[in-house]
């Protein structure tokens, strides 16, 4: 069956990469910055050969962002930022505030949805971890009244994903452009939000300077 929420025993640990990985690096200038990283880490800590950008089916144009090719795991990234200044090791980093969490979780969801189908398509057994990476509360808490236009899209903490997801009737033209389509999940999540590393910084007057992520595993 497809997905699994818990990370017991899968192929990689990606709790403890995530933790070593906080170690060395607490925060990242972009999307790209943090995908390297996780690579590098990846393989230090493992020795599995690994690959950016990944074309699982080559007649059609989709790309994962990492795939380890000996143990067959492919991986998808997403890192969401509110906006944190923050000095690390004299490096400098100015996150932007992204906002647009509605079209964040969308995004997230859809690359669960493309690993279960990379992971059903496979001839040989593959699996697949989706991780989105932020320092944005709105993506662990709940909605705090009533309901939102990406209401079934929501990732709080210790949701169960339902099957299938749609915008609200009342979301706009602009919000749905080019995501549309239902994300339809084969299988079962439980989301469980874990705390990445500390604090980039004790500042009391510094915001979002906690960054948290989320990690669903899927496997056939």
């Amino acid at each position: 069956m497809l997905g699994d929420s818990a990370k017991e025993g899968f192929v990689i640990d990606i709790d403890r990469l995530m933790d070593g990985l906080s170690q060395e690096r607490p925060v990242f200038h972009s999307e790209a910055d943090f995908q390297f990283a996780l690579a590098w880490r990846i393989k230090e800590a493992t020795s599995h050969d690994i690959r950016l950008e990944f074309k699982p089916f080559p007649e059609e144009r989709m790309y994962l962002d990492l795939w380890l090719p000996d143990i067959g795991v492919a991986v998808e990234l997403k890192y969401m930022t509110r906006k944190l200044e923050v000095e690390r090791d004299g490096e400098s980093f100015a996150l932007r505030d992204q906002g647009a969490q509605d079209l964040g979780r969308y995004d997230f969801l859809n690359d669960l949805q493309r690993l279960e189908r990379v992971v059903a398509k496979a001839p040989h057994e593959r699996r697949g971890i989706a991780v989105l990476l932020t320092n944005d509360p709105l993506y662990w808490k709940p909605p705090y009244r009533g309901s939102t236009v990406d209401a079934e899209f929501r990732l709080h903490e210790d949701r169960k994903l339902p099957g299938e997801m749609c915008w609200s009737k009342r979301a706009g033209k602009g919000t749905t452009a080019g995501r549309k389509s239902p994300i339809r999940l084969c299988g079962s999540y439980r989301l469980k939000w874990q705390d990445y590393g500390y604090p980039v910084t004790q500042a009391a007057e510094t915001k979002n300077a906690q960054f948290r992520y989320l990690a669903l595993p899927v496997r056939r």
